[in-house]
């Protein structure tokens, strides 16, 4: 699927370019190009990256279990 029309990038262009260690829309602006020109395809850009994401990590509940007595 094209998602840069203006510089002609496909998906596994972008997806490529984040796997190769961009991670942000600027990074990704730096390295391949999408995103520089209308603007049109950012939106799906951010959708790439966010797909790409490492997932969060787990957050505490604040407190502990503590074994009965």
């Amino acid at each position: 699927m094209l998602v840069c029309h203006c510089k002609g990038l496909s998906d596994r262009d972008v997806e490529s370019t984040i796997r190769s260690g961009a991670c942000s829309r600027g990074e990704l602006a730096r390295a391949c190009g999408a995103g520089t020109v209308c603007g049109g395809c950012r939106p799906l850009i951010d959708q790439l990256l966010d797909a790409h994401a490492a997932p969060a990590e787990p957050t505490r509940l604040g407190f502990e279990l503590s074994a009965a007595s």
